[in-house]
């Protein structure tokens, strides 16, 4: 077993790199919470029968455990399904040494994650992310919440897990859209923070697409490793520096917000909004076109969308992006490129200037 650690004080914990050893995931968590006793696995109708497997090996561990499923899918990020996980808490007199086990994608992850940051003012979560996106990147770092209809993610906490179990076999039967959208979030990693990663990938574009094990470790250990650095200097995003990790998501999440939760897979939406963001840096001459082909090229090398494919009235969309997390007073302000491997905060970007990239993807 590979691992990463989230060095964070008293609220450290380690990222498990395993391949195929779903047995030992009861071992990781009695390790990571030997005063833990009971364990509330979450997952939907594409993590259940993992989630299972899981939760025998809990038991094996000495865990009392129960199983809550949720539809599968972004609309699940609502209140009504994190009221339903409030009941099967309730209905398991879920104390303060009970865990919550996230078994899924980001949406399962980012929800559970919730439930166990604000039921009884806070219990144990432990993430287990079964998608390439969430391995890579929600998984890690504390972040959840839930969706609202007038924008994504605007409800949530910053809630540390206990452990990050990541078993990299599971991506070997993730649908093929599903994995290339956790892609987005990858190639997100060699543009803001390491260009030699962004080599990395162009130079192994097959591989990486072709799911080669070794490729894959070293791909998601190195994601799972920046993450891990950005983290520890900024947990909850009150120096700027964790805002880097959000490029593209700006555009992405206006997006995501008009065609409706799910019609774009996230990482699809983040591959557009990077493209638009690209373009946007290009235009206030932060960065030259071949920055922008660059970038370009390995989304689609990898079978990422570089544009929407149909068309969203502008001002809606600036409308969504007014609100997003970054913004303050209603300004937009963007994570932009300054060059491979560097990205910066810029909180004075002409909105006419934003409506013109809109317009023409």
């Amino acid at each position: 077993m590979n691992s990463v650690r989230v060095n964070l004080g008293s609220r450290s914990y380690d990222i498990a790199l395993t391949s195929g050893d779903s047995k030992s995931v009861g071992a990781f968590v009695r390790a990571g919470l030997p005063k833990t006793t009971t364990a509330l696995v979450v997952g939907d109708s594409n993590t259940q029968l993992h989630g299972r497997v899981l939760e025998t090996a809990l038991i094996a561990s000495g865990f009392r455990t129960a199983f809550a499923p949720v539809p599968a899918g972004e609309p699940s990020k609502c209140l009504e399904q994190l009221s339903a996980l409030y009941d099967a808490l309730y209905g398991l007199a879920a104390d303060r040494q009970t865990c919550v086990v996230a078994v899924g994608g980001g949406v399962i992850g980012d929800l559970a994650g919730f439930a166990a940051a604000t039921y009884n003012r806070g219990l144990p979560l432990v993430m287990v992310p079964t998608s390439l996106l969430a391995m890579v990147d929600s998984s890690v770092g504390g972040k959840t919440g839930i969706n609202h209809p007038k924008g994504k993610n605007l409800i949530g906490a910053f809630h540390q897990p206990a452990g990050v179990w990541i078993d990299l076999a599971l991506l070997t039967t993730l649908p093929e859209r599903e994995y290339l959208s956790g892609l987005a979030e990858v190639v997100k990693y060699g543009v803001i923070l390491d260009s030699d990663f962004f080599s990395y990938l162009e130079a192994n574009t097959r591989a990486v697409r072709e799911r080669q094990p070794e490729v894959l470790l070293h791909v998601v250990g190195r994601c799972c490793r920046l993450k891990a650095d950005v983290v520890e200097k900024d947990e909850y995003e009150t120096t700027g520096l964790r805002a880097v990790l959000n490029y593209g998501h700006t555009f992405a999440h206006g997006f995501e917000t008009l065609a409706g939760y799910g019609t774009l897979l996230h990482g699809e939406a983040v591959a557009i909004g990077m493209t638009c963001a690209a373009t946007l840096a290009e235009r206030l001459g932060l960065v030259g076109a071949d920055f922008v082909s660059r970038q370009t090229d390995l989304l689609v090398a990898l079978g990422l969308p570089t544009a929407p494919g149909h068309s969203y009235p502008t001002e809606e969309l600036i409308s969504v992006m007014r609100r997003d997390k970054k913004a303050v007073g209603g300004q937009m302000r963007f994570i932009l490129p300054t060059r491979l491997g560097e990205v910066k905060l810029f909180d004075d970007v002409p909105e006419p200037l934003v409506r013109a990239v809109l317009q023409s993807h």
